[in-house]
């Protein structure tokens, strides 16, 4: 592959995901962010687009010791349960930068939720890995900017 790629390529660590109304989050992993059509069966064994995208889900790790960010997800973690705050839903934005800075690969997330919280499992073993608090995160849609 070498000579067929561009230069200053996109990494997969200079990333940032910001959301609106909310502080800087440091997130040391976002898993893929997968966008699906509907699709339909039709009669024939063919199937066809339903023309909608689905909800997309993806997690993501914020370090257990960055304690304000973790305040800051917990309320927003609240807002989403009953009775439902009318602020629940957030908008990101998701932003992929090249080495040189010079590219950015950058979308929008629309009625971005925090559906999961999930703490890491402990062991008396381990050697002193950072522990991490993973986010599940909905979004009913995302478009490239």
């Amino acid at each position: 592959m070498k000579g067929a790629l561009q230069g200053d390529h996109i990494p997969l660590n200079k990333y940032q995901l910001i959301v609106l109304g909310m502080p800087e989050l440091t997130f040391t992993k976002i898993g893929g962010l997968e966008e699906e059509l509907e699709t339909v069966d039709l009669p024939d064994r063919t199937v066809a687009s339903g023309g909608q995208t689905k909800a997309l889900e993806f997690s993501a790790s914020i370090p257990a010791h960055h304690l304000i960010q973790q305040a800051a997800m917990e309320l927003w973690f609240v807002e989403g349960r009953d009775p439902v705050a009318s602020t629940y839903k957030k908008t990101g934005t998701l932003i992929m930068k090249s080495i040189g800075g010079s590219t950015f690969r950058t979308y929008s997330l629309l009625g971005l939720f925090v559906s999961k919280r999930a703490t890491p499992d402990l062991e008396m073993s381990n050697e002193g890995e950072m522990a991490e608090i993973e986010w599940t995160f909905k979004a009913d849609m995302m478009l490239p900017i």
